[in-house]
């Protein structure tokens, strides 16, 4: 087993990479493309230069993203073909079965649905294309933009909070009233019930 420190960069198709999680927010996935089309034609391969996606090898040569998903769906949705991948870790020996359960304890990946239930590993997609949406993972991103959390590196923040929201902001709302949404999940965001996240900033000072 191999584990590689220095990038090293290979290119590859995005269609051919192998999700690690079964949702990702469309909401974000929008966004990344408007973002991608302003600046494709001025600076599209510096950008792709600076943005690779992190994948492990796995069994059968597969290549699975344990992060960026968002970015790798976005790019393949505006039609880009081949992008920079940086191969973390080679577990092309492992067992199918051994490779999900390594993946799982190292953080690497997600299995869980757009309910926040988790599910099997044979349930996650076998391509970023299949991916399917979670507003609150939307909602989640759109908190941390606000101000709502701050970044952190831990794995799978944002769902974290996404699960966190959904069980305290209805669908309904974060679907056909993303603003007012947003107002509750600030609010939320500062409340105690929320101090056990990752990159919770506590609540607001009177002073």
């Amino acid at each position: 087993m191999m584990y590689r420190h220095d990038p090293v960069l290979d290119p590859v198709k995005v269609g051919d990479l192998r999700p690690t999680q079964m949702t990702v927010g469309y909401r974000e996935v929008k966004e990344k493309r408007r973002r991608w089309r302003e600046r494709a034609e001025r600076d599209g391969p510096e950008f792709l230069g600076r943005h690779t996606i992190p994948v492990v090898k796995g069994p059968k040569e597969a290549l699975y993203v344990v992060d960026h998903h968002h970015l790798a769906r976005a790019l393949h949705e505006e039609g880009v073909d081949v992008i920079a991948v940086n191969v973390i870790a080679d577990l092309r020996a492992l067992k199918r079965d051994e490779f999900w359960t390594l993946c799982d304890n190292r953080g690497w990946c997600h299995p869980y649905d757009d309910e926040g239930e988790r599910r099997t590993f044979a349930d996650i997609p076998k391509s970023i294309d299949r991916l399917a949406d979670d507003p609150f993972r939307s909602l989640a991103g759109e908190l941390r933009r606000a101000g709502g959390y701050a970044k952190e590196d831990t794995p799978f923040t944002e769902f974290m909070w996404a699960d966190f929201l959904r069980r305290r902001v209805k669908r309904k709302l974060v679907q056909e009233d993303f603003g007012s949404a947003l107002t509750k999940a600030l609010a939320l965001a500062k409340s105690p019930a929320a101090g056990h996240l990752p990159g919770w900033c506590g609540p607001a000072s009177d002073l």
